[in-house]
């Protein structure tokens, strides 16, 4: 069977392939990006899909608009609004999962040989997705305050990208955050240069401490004429449910159209069902309580895998402890003799009934193999420490 040239650039996902030997009885798993499902509101979620029903059963299970359903588009927008996001309903679309609108990004704007800015490391499923697409990725480089905006600016420069895409907020797989005068020099430099700018925040509502510096989507009302060269892209999977397949992508108005009309050729429309359940939680109040319960817990599990690293791992690993979100970056450092390389070590990991993910696939170009990441959001505080345990006797 002859498949299309555009597979030739892109491979199965490293993450996905680890999974398969995740079923392995005893095993304890850093690897993946998931939420910890104990902590899904299902009460809630019970309510909002009966109320979906009983209130509005000929919407929840017909055919709906591809933009979305509009209570739907209605509390999102209201939902964006706490953050410092002022949106109409009409300004935003309904995706399913904020990976559609990565797709959809893709589809509407590369064309094969494009050039697209993303970090170094940056999401793996976006570096496939844009590679579908033709495009050819540039990285630049970041440090625990983010994408370090001087080696960006140089980039756009040089490259001059059809657009730059950023995680700014506890960024998977980096875990860092871009600080606020950055944020700031990244409107600048898209003015400056008329470059876009798409924002994937996923996880900006999983802070432990304190809030993380408003989004770059908020902050355009400060720069002028920065609105229009940024585009936003939002999920409740990280702090809802994945299953519901929720997100929703904000842009200029040029660009919504032909991500509708691509989406269209997608999936006619992200679930009615799953959408009228969505908008039935926001507006029943439950969310705030939510969060808290997350961040919570998921404060103290970072904490807790922090301490373990230092105790079990010592001077053969470095790392920044996160603020928030799911994940751990670290580096090994081949102190003592110990092992440098991220993959050798999965290895020996595994071995010892642990895993976690090797941080090359993360890399568009250039792949640092001394880097590796850790998710502590599906352990408990036990588990971590068992689990880094074993990693400390992996070495």
């Amino acid at each position: 069977m002859q498949f299309a040239s555009r597979l030739d650039n892109v491979e199965t996902s490293a993450i996905r392939e680890l999974f398969k030997l995740l079923g392995t009885p005893g095993i304890i798993s850093f690897a993946g990006g998931f939420p910890d499902s104990a902590m899904f509101d299902v009460e809630g979620l019970k309510e909002a899909s009966a109320k979906a029903l009983s209130e509005e059963a000929g919407g929840a299970l017909q055919y709906g608009a591809t933009e979305g359903y509009e209570p739907l588009r209605a509390q999102l927008s209201a939902f964006m609004k706490t953050k410092g996001v002022d949106v109409d309903p009409t300004g935003l679309i309904v995706t399913t999962g904020s990976q559609q609108a990565l797709d959809l990004l893709g589809k509407t704007l590369i064309s094969p040989g494009d050039k697209v800015i993303v970090e170094g490391p940056t999401f793996l499923a976006t570096i496939q997705c844009f590679r579908l697409y033709g495009a050819q990725l540039i990285s630049a480089p970041i440090d625990a305050s983010g994408v370090r905006t001087d080696e960006l600016e140089k980039l756009i420069a040089e490259h001059k990208p059809k657009f730059v895409y950023l995680i700014p907020t506890f960024g998977n797989p980096s875990g860092a955050m871009l600080s606020l005068e950055r944020r700031k020099k990244v409107l600048e430099m898209a003015v400056k240069h008329q470059t876009l700018i798409v924002e994937d925040d996923p996880y900006g509502d999983l802070y432990f401490d304190k809030a993380p510096p408003p989004s770059i989507m908020s902050l355009t009302k400060d720069v002028p004429g920065s609105r229009e060269l940024v585009a936003h892209c939002g999920s409740l999977s990280k702090v809802l449910s994945p299953g519901l397949r929720i997100g929703w992508l904000i842009g200029p108005a040029e660009l919504l159209a032909k991500a509708t009309m691509c989406k269209q050729f997608s999936d006619a429309h992200t679930s009615t069902f799953a959408q009228a359940t969505a908008a039935q939680y926001l507006k029943s109040g439950r969310m705030p309580a939510t969060l808290a319960n997350v961040r919570k817990v998921y404060a103290e599990r970072a904490q807790a895998m922090g301490a373990a690293l230092q105790k079990e791992l010592g001077d053969a690993i470095t790392f920044t402890q996160p603020g928030g979100g799911l994940f751990f970056w670290a580096r090994l450092t081949g102190a003592n003799g110990k092992v440098a390389d991220a993959n050798v070590f999965a290895k020996r990991a595994i071995e010892k009934l642990v895993a976690f993910v090797p941080g090359a696939p993360f890399f568009a170009e250039k792949p640092d193999l001394a880097t590796l990441r850790l998710s502590f959001a599906t352990a408990n505080v036990e588990k971590i420490q068992e689990g880094i345990a074993r990693l400390g006797a992996a070495l």
